[in-house]
This record gives C-alpha cells, sequence and structure tokens, in this order.
C-alpha cells in the first residue's frame, strides 16, 4: 500500500534541519523526494557526530526515505540540469539566506515560468523580507529573537535554550503545513505557488499564549520552572528518589490528589481552595506539596496517583522514553538497514493512516547514491 503522497516528486535542496526535518516527514509520507547537494562536500550535517561508521546519526535523523543526487550549482552544468529537474518536480524546498537560489538563476519566478505548477518551498531564518532578511540564523538565534529563552529555565536563573531545536522543528511543521495546503490548492487552481516562511515568524506564532498574556496585561512573561502559568499545581515535584510531574487541571482533580495523599485538609485550607487562591499562594502550596513528595519513591506515587485518574507522570530520561511500553506499542522506534553502518534504530513518524500507510521506507542515502536512477527517471522524454 502506497503513502498518501505517492506520486508527489519533491526536489530538497535545503541543508541541516528545518528544510530536512519537512522533506523527511514528507517521505514519510511517500513523496519521492530527490536531495540534491553539493559534489564531494554534501549536506553539512554529514559531518555531524556522533558517528556510526562513517555515517553520521544527525544525518541519518532527518533524511531517512530520501534518495541523493549531486549537482555543483556554481557551474553552468549542475543549474541547467536543477532547472530541468524544477521542470519535472510537484515541489522544491529550498533554505539558503535569501538570494542564494536567484543567484543560480533558480528563483521562483524563474522555475514557474518553466513550470507553473510548481510549488516553491523557502525557508530561512527571517523569511524574504524585513531588515534581518540577509542575516543567516541558527536555531538558539532564533530561540533567543523570539523569547523562548526568557521564558525558559528557573524563576531565579540564567536564560535556558529549549532542550531540543524548537526554532527549527516548529518551522519545519509549519513549512510542511503549508507545502500540503498549497498542494491541495493546486487541485482547484492547477497552479503551483511561492510557499516561503521565517524560522523567526514561526516560533513567534508558537509563543502565541506567552504573548497572548502580555497583550492582555502588560506583564513581561518570565521563567518559572516547571511550573504552568495559570493552572495550580502543574509542575514537577521531588520524590524520594527522583521526580514526578503533576497535573491537576480541574477542581475536582485537585480535591482528588488531596485525597490520594492523605491530605485531604489541604482542598479544604482557605489559601488552596480554588486556583486563584493557590496561585496567589503558591510558595506555601509548595513547600507543602513538596514535602509530601519526598516521602515516596516516584514509583509509588504514580500507582497511587494513576489509581485516582490524576494526570502525574515520572520525569523520564530519553533512554527511558525510549523503551517506555507506550512508545514501544505505538511502533514509534523502528529499525532502518543501513548499507555500511548495518540496522540502526530511528524514531518513527507519528502519523497513521489507515488506507495509505505513512513509514520509514529506508536509510538516509550515501552522498550522489541514486544520481543515475534520478536522472533517468526525472528527465527521460
Amino acid at each position: 500500500m502506497n503513502g498518501p503522497l505517492s506520486g508527489l516528486r519533491l526536489l530538497d535542496f535545503s541543508r541541516f534541519l528545518a528544510g530536512p526535518f519537512a522533506t523527511m516527514i514528507l517521505a514519510d509520507l511517500g513523496a519521492d523526494v530527490v536531495k540534491v547537494e553539493e559534489p564531494h562536500q554534501g549536506d553539512p550535517s554529514r559531518k555531524a557526530g556522533p558517528f556510526i561508521g562513517r555515517l553520521s546519526a544527525y544525518f541519518l535523523s532527518v533524511n531517512r526515505g530520501k534518495r541523493s543526487l549531486t549537482l555543483d550549482l556554481n557551474s553552468e552544468e549542475g543549474r541547467r540540469t536543477a532547472a530541468h529537474l524544477a521542470e519535472r518536480a510537484d515541489v522544491l524546498v529550498e533554505n539558503f539566506v535569501p538570494g542564494t537560489m536567484a543567484r543560480w538563476g533558480l528563483a521562483y519566478e524563474a522555475l514557474a515560468a518553466r513550470n507553473p505548477r510548481l510549488i516553491y518551498a523557502s525557508c530561512s531564518g527571517f523569511g524574504q523580507t524585513g531588515p534581518r532578511v540577509h542575516q543567516p540564523a541558527f536555531d538558539i538565534i532564533i530561540q533567543a529573537l523570539a523569547g523562548t529563552m526568557s521564558i525558559t529555565g528557573q524563576a531565579d536563573g540564567e536564560p535556558v535554550r529549549v532542550g531540543f531545536s524548537a526554532g527549527d522543528i516548529g518551522a519545519a511543521l509549519f513549512l510542511t503545513v503549508g507545502i500540503l495546503a498549497a498542494v491541495e490548492a493546486r487541485h482547484s487552481t492547477g497552479r503551483g505557488q511561492l510557499v516561503e516562511l521565517g524560522l523567526l515568524d514561526t516560533q513567534i506564532a508558537l509563543l502565541e499564549n506567552a504573548f497572548s498574556r502580555y497583550f492582555a496585561t502588560g506583564k513581561v512573561p518570565r521563567p518559572l520552572g516547571s511550573r504552568h502559568p495559570l493552572i495550580v499545581p502543574f509542575q514537577a515535584f521531588p520524590t524520594a528518589d527522583g521526580y514526578i510531574v503533576v497535573a491537576a487541571g480541574t477542581e475536582k482533580q485537585w480535591q482528588r490528589l488531596c485525597q490520594a495523599l492523605g491530605r485531604p485538609a489541604l482542598a479544604a485550607d482557605e489559601r488552596f481552595r480554588t486556583n486563584l487562591a493557590r496561585r496567589e499562594n503558591l510558595p506555601a502550596l509548595e513547600r507543602e506539596l513538596s514535602a509530601i513528595f519526598r516521602e515516596r519513591p516516584t514509583v509509588e506515587w504514580i500507582a497511587l496517583l494513576e489509581a485516582d485518574d490524576i494526570p502525574c507522570a515520572p520525569i523520564q530520561t530519553v533512554a527511558q522514553a525510549a523503551a517506555d511500553p507506550q512508545v514501544i506499542a505505538r511502533d514509534m522506534v523502528v529499525t532502518v538497514h543501513d548499507p555500511e553502518a548495518g540496522p540502526q534504530r530511528v524514531v518513527n513518524t507519528p502519523l497513521r493512516f489507515s488506507e495509505t500507510p505513512a513509514k520509514v521506507t529506508r536509510s538516509a542515502p550515501g552522498l550522489g547514491e541514486h544520481a543515475e536512477e534520478i536522472l533517468r527517471e526525472w528527465l527521460r522524454p
């Protein structure tokens, strides 16, 4: 059974993370993704560790399911071949600094004139307009500028970067949505279009709650550690041997929590009777709950709270998450075979379809591995 995007041809000029993560999603959905790379060097992420033999785990994690073709875009022949491939493509993705593709004669306007059905997706640090348009950007730059780091970490600590590339991954998800929307629009218009976004734009969009609170109150959001800005208790607490997260999002859950903890008087305490009261008396409540949770190990608290349907979870390491029975039951870790490195575990697509399944089809490609077959298939008369 083919994936939902089977038959869609995608030409991928992107590098590093934001673009490749988006095109990986589309490859998992069945699109034929041709990764165009620089000869000899390839995507710079091929040089990023850790390595399994000569295979970069970074490169594997976001380039599985694709085919690789090398083109020297600084040469006339390379640019000509790229333009011919774009004539046969449904989608083109690039994440260079704005102006780079134009210098190679591969801007949207030039390629759309040759292929009006082409969907041309551009992802850059700051989009195609504005005072920062030509500045390069990495994830930490975006997290800093968007305010993400200013609301992450402990209340009295230094600004902290989110522990994964939220700027890049957020942009990748929006880029995927934009491409799929343009594909759908083409069904009715018969024409492609330019889809463009900036990492800063998408990070601002993901911080919607922080911005909405600021716009409503005029108060600048600050870091709160693991706490929720509005709901109490909704945070991590130390146990006898680790940490537990508790999310009592309703008054009924708060009352059940107090019963499960063996402290029913807390629910009747005027300082803690309502969510607003708990927010106003948070330091006192944190002291009470922290002392209680330290009395037992995490596994015992999880069993007690889950028995009363109180949302909770242990704080797991990545290793523990990879072995979590729920993760395993959902096949979120799968094995692909790499010709050089052998069997490799990768994170699976989270998308499930009843009729057109999404799946990881192959390992990441070797540099230029599929050049002959791609040119034969795409450029045959």
